[in-house]
């Protein structure tokens, strides 16, 4: 920031009194630094005017408003009526001003010069104060730094922090509205809001504080944003929070302006409490000469009036204050030529000086502070300030050497690690275990949880950025009395197979709804018209392989015995034929030997049997589907039965209140076995479950007979409870939502269902399952049938063969004399053959002894010939005897 910048403000006029002395008004909070500072500064401002100006003096009056607002009025209101100044400057809030020119008329023609901070709001310009004029930062900037601090560590959670002083911008809630907005834009919340009064109004303020930290450490979230404060109460704040363990691993703080820029002037102790702490302050560069000499001259004058400080080094407002002091004394010294106050024209005509400031972000460590980097509106942050585009790559490593509280390296996940367990409910009495099953084992004195829904919470719970402590509780009240415990906060939380209705939604938070619901109403199965195709159930595959293969068997028996004699059943494919008309009745080929009606006669009458036995199943099977004994709700109260549901749910409620059924005939079951017999004995009608209950009761129950019946109610879904308000809700709903997306649930769900139906094989006894499934026709009933048929089959083919050998004989004798002399004739040719083969190969051996000379040549060669010789020779004597 360039000394004199601030000379841009708003035309001002006002008669300029006829003397060589002009006062100026000043209001400042003398109880805190930076209203020693801006003194200090001021009255720097003054002397080098006077010491410049012969003709007219300046005169600073200063007020010390102690911090008050009421104290601020009546000081203005006395520099209008009885100091008679010609300009008033301090930190004066827009309400504070425009009160006291209500209360005092000549106000409104004296310009105001507020060094505090605003935000850019149409009614600063309000016409009651046409010379108000505001030169410090806007607000609206120090609340973007903070969300590109936020953004870039990722933080989804926040603790707001701030002090309610005179200030104009944090008593009005449009500022904290526009921060959650800009913070919702990049993912993070405002999870809690802790706002102090100013230190003058508190009697005891350290206790305050301490009171209030400690109700911040029972909560979760470890992101502290000090969006506004005073440096004495940020350095009571830190002085507690280090007392109490708010400044160890895992905690994230982060100080306004207002603090950082005076961090250069405070001593070794609150640097000291501050470890680890980011912020941000106003960027001014210290290369102009008049802003050197001014830091001597504040330097020596500050040590001379507060002697009771450590640091004299001139902070940012002490440089504002002298700017801006030096803007007015300008303009009086300007208004001495012409008789009039003028204020110089390049001021803002809103009343705000119009700049864009540029911060620098620090991180206090050791014995004093690191810049880390710039961050301006435009091109967000980066390390070297004279740039002209953002680069994205440039800033990523800007923060990568940050010091945490705690001398943490790695960026804190801003949430407690070290908190205290949380009592989560379970219920201990639901109908239905598998969702949550508690078990106590006496002996070990152990209590085993688990379940579906346990399963779902705890795979959440290892999706979460940190870690969560908690302890299951078993609930043995109802649902809805469980929910008021979570509402009442006398249970943190509650887990289990709770469903997502209206009525609850007023007293807790639901978390996202890990599996879908509706109520089902589940009914006795009733015979309905059968499917198409069904035909081949009337008989076992067992049973359709043996009708076959008989068919066949007794139809080549036939055909055997027939061929010869009968026509019409000589060629292969009239057997075929006859199978298929045999089964009718519908033969017309006539059947001539007597052995072939014996094995006919019996397989026509086994056919007769299996034709009507085949009728009468399928027939059975046609009219046997399944359908609802009871069809729709409307029907069971017309015929005033009696239902059933779980009695510690909301569907007791629902039934009565939505879907009007009389009290007296609901039945509330508590035990999803205790169904089945209700059911057997006629004591119920119809049971009501929602959607999740229902799956797993028709997978343990349904080859007793029970069916879901169409009707259908829409309903939300199950889900975890939480008090309201509680940002574990949020964390857990993403995390739900990560694992839907990724099949997780979906596979927990299956896994449950699987098993229960694996378990159900045993709950159904043997003849159960046969009645509904294995309706059927199997081989057993024909069994003796098919052994008489196969019986006079087998003795006919036999019977015939013989029959065929003996009446053959002879020319069965000649055929086997003929092809036995053929085969005689093809011995002696081919041994003939092989012993002309072996006397040539013996010649051939002779007569290669006889060329060669064997015992001067190869002696072994001549030792093994002879045994050659010797070796064809026996083979020839074989072949000749």
């Amino acid at each position: 920031m360039h000394l004199l910048a601030c000379s841009r403000v708003q035309r001002g006029h006002c008669l300029v009194p006829q003397r060589s002395i002009i006062s100026i008004g000043a209001v400042l909070d003398l109880v805190s630094l930076m209203g020693k500072h801006q003194k200090i500064a001021m009255e720097i401002a003054v002397e080098e005017f006077n010491n410049h100006l012969s003709s007219s003096k300046l005169d600073l009056q200063v007020k010390d408003s102690h911090g008050n607002s009421a104290q601020v009025i009546a000081s203005v209101m006395d520099f209008s009526k009885i100091n008679q100044v010609q300009a008033i400057i301090g930190t004066i809030t827009h309400n504070e001003a425009t009160l006291a020119s209500e209360l005092s008329d000549p106000i409104n023609n004296i310009p105001i010069m507020s060094l505090t901070s605003f935000a850019s709001k149409p009614q600063l310009s309000s016409p009651k104060l046409p010379h108000f004029i505001q030169v410090g930062d806007d607000i609206n900037l120090n609340m973007q730094c903070i969300t590109s601090i936020v953004g870039k560590f990722k933080w989804k959670k926040v603790t707001v922090i701030y002090e309610l002083n005179n200030d104009d911008f944090f008593s009005d809630p449009g500022i904290l509205l526009s921060l959650s907005y800009s913070l919702k834009l990049i993912g993070s919340e405002i999870d809690n809001h802790l706002a102090f009064p100013s230190l003058s109004s508190l009697s005891n303020p350290k206790s305050t504080i301490e009171n209030e930290l400690n109700k911040l450490k029972k909560e979760t979230n470890r992101v502290f944003l000090i969006v506004h404060s005073s440096l004495e109460l940020a350095n009571m704040l830190f002085e507690k929070a280090k007392q109490i363990g708010l400044m160890e691993k895992g905690s994230v703080w982060i100080i306004p302006n207002e603090v950082s820029g005076l961090l250069d002037s405070v001593n070794s102790s609150v640097i000291f409490n501050m470890q680890g702490v980011i912020g941000f302050k106003t960027h001014f560069m210290e290369m102009n000469e008049g802003l050197r000499k001014f830091k001597f001259k504040f330097q020596r004058k500050f040590a001379l009036d507060y002697p009771q400080e450590d640091n004299i080094i001139p902070s940012i407002f002490a440089f504002q204050a002298y700017d801006a002091t030096k803007a007015i004394f300008e303009a009086a010294n300007k208004s001495s030529s012409h008789g009039k106050f003028i204020l110089d024209k390049e001021f803002s005509k809103k009343g705000q000086l119009l700049h864009s400031p540029i911060f620098n972000i620090i991180n206090v460590i050791g014995k004093s502070y690191r810049e880390m980097a710039f961050w301006s509106p435009k091109l967000g942050f980066s390390k070297n300030i004279v740039s002209d585009n953002y680069d994205d790559d440039d800033s990523d490593g800007i923060f990568d050497t940050v010091y945490w509280p705690g001398d943490m390296k790695s960026i804190p996940k801003g949430h407690n690690k070290e908190e205290r367990n949380l009592t989560i409910a379970i219920p201990s009495k639901g109908a239905f275990s598998q969702f949550v099953n508690v078990e106590y084992d006496h002996s070990k004195n152990v209590t085993s949880i688990n379940g579906f829904s346990i399963k779902v919470f705890e795979a959440a719970v290892r999706r979460l950025p940190y870690v969560l402590n908690y302890n299951f509780s078993p609930f043995s009240g109802s649902y809805d009395e469980m929910i008021d415990q979570v509402y009442n906060k006398t249970l943190d939380a509650a887990v289990g197979d709770t469903s997502i209705v209206a009525y609850r939604y007023h007293l807790v938070d639901f978390s996202q709804p890990y599996v879908e619901s509706g109520l089902h109403m589940v009914v006795t199965e009733q015979p309905a018209k059968s499917k198409t195709w069904k035909f081949l159930d009337a008989f076992t595959k067992e049973m359709w392989l043996m009708m076959t293969v008989m068919h066949v068997f007794v139809g080549f028996v036939i055909w055997m015995i027939e061929r010869e004699v009968n026509e019409d059943l000589r060629g292969f494919g009239s057997m075929l034929w006859f199978l298929v008309t045999v089964l009718f009745y519908a033969h017309r080929e006539p059947i001539r030997r007597p052995l072939a009606r014996i094995v006919l006669t019996p397989w026509l009458f086994a056919i007769f049997i299996v034709t009507n036995s085949f009728i009468a199943s399928l027939t059975s099977i046609t009219i046997s589907q399944v359908k609802p004994s009871v069809l729709d709700i409307q029907t069971l109260k017309e015929r005033n039965h009696t239902i059933a549901c779980d009695g510690n749910s909301f569907i007791v409620k629902y039934l009565t209140d939505v879907l009007k059924f009389k009290p007296e005939n609901i039945r509330k079951i508590n035990s999803m076995s205790d169904y089945p017999a209700a059911f057997e004995n006629k004591e119920i009608e119809a049971a009501f479950f929602v959607a999740p209950h229902a799956k797993v009761f028709l997978a343990k129950y349904s080859c007793k007979g029970f069916i879901k019946a169409k009707n259908t109610f829409r309903l939300g879904g199950f889900g975890f409870v939480f008090p309201k308000g509680s940002s574990l809700a949020a964390d857990i709903s993403e995390a739900l939502l990560n694992m839907i997306e990724s099949g997780e649930t979906e596979q927990l769900e299956k896994d449950m269902l699987n098993e229960i139906e694996n378990e159900s094989k045993f709950n159904c006894s043997s003849s159960e399952s046969k009645g509904k499934n294995n309706t059927s026709i199997g081989l057993s009933p024909f069994v003796g049938l098919f052994s008489i048929c196969s019986t006079f089959a087998s003795l006919a083919l036999s019977y015939h063969v013989i029959c065929l050998l003996v009446k053959n004989v002879d020319t069965l004798t000649s055929y086997l004399v003929s092809t036995l002399t053929q085969l005689w004739r093809i011995w002696r040719w081919t041994t003939n053959f092989f012993a002309r083969c072996c006397l040539k190969i013996r010649s051939i051996i002779i007569r290669s002894c006889t060329e060669t000379r064997m015992a001067e040549e190869n002696v072994t060669n001549s030792q093994q010939m002879p045994v050659v010789i010797e070796l064809v020779d026996s083979v020839l004597a074989a072949h000749a005897s």
